[in-house]
């Protein structure tokens, strides 16, 4: 059941249309678009809170300035769904994150008002900067460029590189900064506290509005009454707040902060600041979840859902039948588990306690488990700092996010050969939230790198005996991936065991073909292998557990034995799992007949981690006909 749009949202396709409302039909279509992405969510799930919070600064945007050709890059895009129903999308937003459906992402090949592809953190200030320079150089002196970024990405690195450039250029250019304190998780760290006490600071305020307002009425000042504002704005700044403003010192006049769902305030203020040459940061505070009371009051739990009823809050359940754990809950039961028993071991996450579960380990041992903040680069050279003092960090994080370190693998961790633990978690295909969640490439960019140990469980048992493991040995960085969701076990927490390093397992003996797979698809390899036998086909299938080493003693026994190899993996193709055994087969001059199945050469877009094993023709069907094909051959 598709949601239905009000009276005004109906009359509403594109941003030019919001410029023929009245006053109080921009109120009313704040109001009427709010509930459009409740009932749509509630219906479809999505991300939820972000968006709820935007409502009034996006119809302010939007109504303000001229979309598409001034330039709008919204941060991260968890908070685009206003954005995405007001340019054009409003019938097709039901399909938001579903197969083949509009990208729960703003995309630029899915409309020319999705000026910039987003879907990692801190992003929009860069590029924005970069859109602005462009103008510049065309001439387009006219043209606006806004960065809408959340206090959350504010603490990426990218950020502030973008900031620290954009106060020395002279682009026309608005940082918005949405400041609802939180990021998915509650945001952490100094700049936190920071943007907290300006914004708290009633007497700053106060003083500051009441300072303008006079300075507006005497003429006598002429010219220079703007240069003595600022400096007396300046000054009360270091008097009030203890110290100067962090955006001015980068250059960047500060306005604010104003109440972001104020729709009056912020389009008078919007319309003030297109007048203003130079690049300009306005500090908007929102309230994440706004307009849905649940949502207001648990903001970690209500960033993204699935399916639930609007008027409980309730999920909707597909079934009430037991399901195995999800992958990141035996993590963050296990680590607490083990740092029982070692208490060197150490927990590290940028800003995803709950979605990697290492939040059990915060709760339980707050001295011992860290979230840094959206800093990847960071979690990963702070584990390494822990580590050269012989603790042991577990660092987990997202595999796409991971992509954000690497230099930081290499040449803080690699090179000096410590013993940091990483956890990738949401290896593999990330289902709807899509490309640029995917975590298709870190078996390939993790197992060229020198000393690192690159595994992969098949279930949850195998999980916590590699978690085991890795914190036995104090040599080498050790990589653990495992996909989103469950595994497939319901009794999982067994006694642990060791796994030695490089070793495989064979869990079926066969006849003429092997199939070898590494992590999680592996179960659906023994799926495929009870179809195939009863088209009398019986091949052997092989957990090889370890990309890097590989099992040298297994391989050889493998493909002394078997004419026919697949190799199965949820990664890219290129580099990865199936690159690494024909590697093996070369360098030991083996000539097997051998098909490589995992994910392809192209970008894969959003859908279930299903639709997406059957599009890249690697779930259950497509491992069956990969090993009927290559046994005609």
């Amino acid at each position: 059941m598709h949601s239905k749009a009000g009276k005004i949202l109906s009359k509403v396709n594109l941003p030019s249309d919001l410029k023929k409302l009245s006053n109080d039909e921009l109120h009313l279509l704040c109001s009427e678009l709010r509930e459009f992405i409740i009932d749509t969510v509630s219906n479809y799930g999505g991300h939820f809170g972000a968006s709820l919070g935007v409502v009034e600064l996006t119809v302010a945007i939007h109504h303000v300035f001229n979309a598409p050709y001034d330039q709008i890059v919204w941060d991260v895009g968890h908070q685009a769904y206003g954005h995405k129903i007001l340019t054009g999308r409003k019938d097709k937003f039901h399909t938001n994150r579903v197969y083949k459906g509009l990208s729960g992402f703003p995309k630029r090949s899915e409309s020319e008002y999705d000026t910039f592809g987003v879907g990692h953190a801190s992003t929009s200030i860069s590029a924005a900067l970069g859109m602005a320079t462009a103008a510049n150089y065309r001439k387009e002196k006219e043209k606006n460029h806004i960065a809408i970024i959340g206090d959350g990405a504010l603490t990426g690195g990218l950020a502030f590189e973008g900031m620290n450039n954009s106060g020395v250029s002279k682009s026309n250019m608005i940082i918005i900064l949405n400041d609802n304190c939180m990021s998915i998780d509650p945001n952490v760290g100094a700049l936190k506290n920071y943007l907290t006490k300006i914004s708290t600071s009633e007497t700053f305020n106060k003083i500051r509005n009441d300072i303008w307002s006079v300075l507006g009425m005497m003429s006598k000042f002429g010219p220079k009454a703007q240069k003595i504002g600022r400096t007396l704005e300046k000054s009360l700044k270091s008097f009030v707040l203890n110290h100067s403003n962090l955006f001015e010192s980068l250059n960047l006049r500060y306005f604010g902060p104003i109440d972001g769902h104020d729709l009056d305030k912020l389009i008078d203020t919007l319309n003030d600041l297109k007048k203003i040459d130079g690049p300009k940061i306005l500090h908007c505070l929102t309230l994440k979840g706004k307009g849905f009371d649940l949502a207001e009051k648990n903001q970690t739990k209500w960033h993204a859902t699935g399916k639930f009823d609007k008027s409980s809050g309730e999920s909707v359940k597909k079934s009430n039948i037991k399901k195995p754990i999800k992958y990141q809950d035996v993590f963050g039961n296990t680590i607490v588990e083990l740092a029982k028993k070692n208490k060197k071991i150490m927990g590290i996450t940028p800003a995803m306690p709950s979605g990697s579960s290492l939040n059990i380990m915060m709760k339980s041992m707050p001295e011992r488990a860290f979230d840094v903040g959206i800093a990847e680069q960071h979690a990963v050279t702070f584990s390494a700092g822990l580590a050269t003092q012989g603790l042991i960090p577990f660092c987990n994080i997202y595999s796409t996010f991971m992509q954000r370190a690497y230099d930081q693998v290499i040449h803080d961790v690699c090179i000096q050969k410590l013993p940091v633990i990483f956890c990738l978690d949401r290896a593999g295909f990330a289902g709807s939230d899509g490309p640029t969640h995917h975590g298709a490439y870190d078996i390939a960019y993790m197992r060229c790198l020198p000393n690192m140990i690159v595994s992969a469980p098949m279930n949850e048992t195998e999980l916590r005996n590699l978690m085991y493991t890795a914190q036995l040995q104090n040599t080498n960085p050790f990589t653990i991936r495992y996909p989103r969701g469950p595994g497939v076990l319901l009794d999982w927490q067994t006694p642990f065991e060791k796994i030695e390093t490089g070793t495989g397992r064979k869990l079926i003996e066969g006849e003429d073909l092997a199939i070898l797979s590494i992590g999680h698809i592996g179960n659906y390899v023994t799926k495929a292998i009870e179809v195939l036998k009863n088209d009398k086909i019986f091949p052997g299938h092989f957990d090889m557990r370890f990309v890097k080493p590989l099992d040298n003693n297994l391989l050889h026994k493998i493909l002394k034995k078997y004419k026919n190899i697949v190799t199965v993996e949820d990664g890219c193709i290129l580099g990865g799992f199936g690159s690494a055994i024909l590697e093996f087969m070369a360098n030991n001059n083996y000539k097997n007949n051998i098909v490589r199945l995992g994910i392809p050469d192209k970008i894969i877009e959003h859908g279930s981690q299903d639709e997406l094993y059957t599009e890249c023709d690697f779930d259950t069907e497509g491992i069956i006909k990969a090993s009927k094909k290559i046994l005609k051959k």
